[in-house]
């Protein structure tokens, strides 16, 4: 088995085991890139928990995620199993009102 296989299972299992999971530089309270920052900001308004991966501290998985997502820049916010995208589409989703809808039926579907 290679070690590229163990890193998108590693990947999939973080997908698969947090409904809300967002991969991005740094840590929520200490962001380091202003799109990781602002992703997190807009996620936190949405007043649920949610998961993350710190990429700059992982960088086996800010290697393969691009390639498996098909999405080649962070933040990237993963939502029961699903991409739904980097900061531009949460700033989007957010001002629309999609993005705490999301997350709050999401939330809501997994606190059994």
């Amino acid at each position: 088995m290679t070690t590229e296989m163990t890193i998108l299972d590693k990947i999939k299992k973080q997908i698969a085991e947090n409904p809300i999971i967002l991969y991005m530089k740094g840590s929520p309270k200490l962001p380091s890139c202003g799109f990781s920052a602002q992703a997190v900001q807009v996620l936190s308004q949405c007043g649920e928990p949610f998961a993350y991966v710190d990429i700059l501290q992982n960088p086996d998985i800010r290697a393969e995620l691009p390639k498996f997502a098909n999405w080649p820049t962070f933040p990237q916010l993963w939502v029961e199993g699903e991409l739904v995208g980097g900061c531009d589409i949460m700033l989007e989703m957010f001002q629309t009102g999609e993005l705490q809808t999301l997350i709050k039926q999401t939330a809501e579907k997994h606190k059994s």
